[in-house]
């Protein structure tokens, strides 16, 4: 019987500097795509697929994330003397619960892998799920659930390490983690393989590893020895192909959408995406697009 993912992981302590001049001040993770900051989505995303504890690698300059999941007595108050009752209520609806959130600080840049080994001492012993905080997803395939919660399905069925992957154009895996596909059993497959921005016309596949994983705890042991990679960082990809060697690692094709907000184009599609679905805004928005498009 597998252990249920309860833990996961976000790393935010990303400078976001492909969004100067605007994320000087606000973090990139606090940028908001329709009316929720890029973060809340994705623990909108961790709260869907059963995460109870939610695990903030933070940098300097990043205190307003954790300002934001904790209470804002001032504003609530606020809220409540106004009668706006709606707001209220939504606001509490996002509240994490007392003990759900811990933060913990990556002091130095050193890379995705580093970041994830600053995490070791609060996940324990226990499996635990990754999320890059610069990727949000969409449930709009006939699963109806988002990418997280696709993935713990397939730890539930396989056990083990599970990588989301996403098919990419076989001209654009040179840009990308790749896996060589296994045994194939539909919507999850045996990873056989593993390699970090392959050279044109060398990829084993041209499913690239998005931005949601399922580790077990043995990965720590191997982002300790701080081997660096690529960009001289240490990379959780290369900490996973070693892992590979021991353990059974399994990807999973996300029914769905996913958008990366780190780049000004995904971040642009995900607040038409969202936007066009928001059950306020979404007619409206849709009719204010098409009169930019005529």
């Amino acid at each position: 019987m597998t252990k249920p993912i309860r833990k996961a992981v976000l790393p935010v302590a990303g400078l976001g500097t492909r969004f100067l001049p605007a994320t000087k001040a606000v973090p990139k993770e606090m940028l908001t795509v329709v009316d929720r900051p890029v973060v809340q989505h994705v623990i909108d995303e961790a709260r869907e697929a059963g995460i109870e504890h939610f695990i903030f690698v933070t940098g300097r300059g990043k205190s307003v994330i954790e300002d934001h999941f904790d209470m804002a007595y001032e504003l609530e108050d606020t809220l409540q003397r106004r009668g706006k009752k709606k707001e209220y209520e939504a606001l509490m609806a996002d509240l994490p619960k007392a003990g759900e959130t811990s933060f913990t600080r990556q002091q130095a840049p050193l890379g995705l892998g580093h970041a994830v080994w600053c995490a070791r001492d609060i996940v324990g012993d226990e499996p635990f799920a990754v999320l890059l905080p610069d990727m949000i997803t969409m449930a709009c395939g006939a699963k109806k659930s988002r990418c997280l919660a696709q993935a713990v399905e397939a730890h539930e069925k396989h056990g083990g390490n599970i990588i989301a992957v996403e098919e990419v154009q076989p001209s654009e895996t040179h840009q990308y983690g790749i896996v060589a596909i296994g045994k194939d059993y539909g919507a999850s497959f045996e990873i056989a393989g593993m390699v970090e921005k392959p050279p044109q016309g060398t990829a084993p596949s041209n499913w690239m590893i998005s931005g949601r994983y399922i580790l077990n705890p043995e990965i720590f042991a191997l982002l300790a020895q701080g081997k660096k990679g690529a960009g001289g960082e240490i990379q959780l990809t290369d900490a996973m192909i070693e892992l590979a060697r021991q353990q059974s690692f399994h990807g999973v094709r996300f029914d769905g959408r996913t958008y990366d907000t780190g780049s000004k184009l995904g971040f642009l599609a995900a607040n038409i995406a969202f936007g066009l679905a928001h059950p306020e805004v979404g007619g409206p928005f849709r009719a204010e697009i098409a009169k930019h498009l005529t």
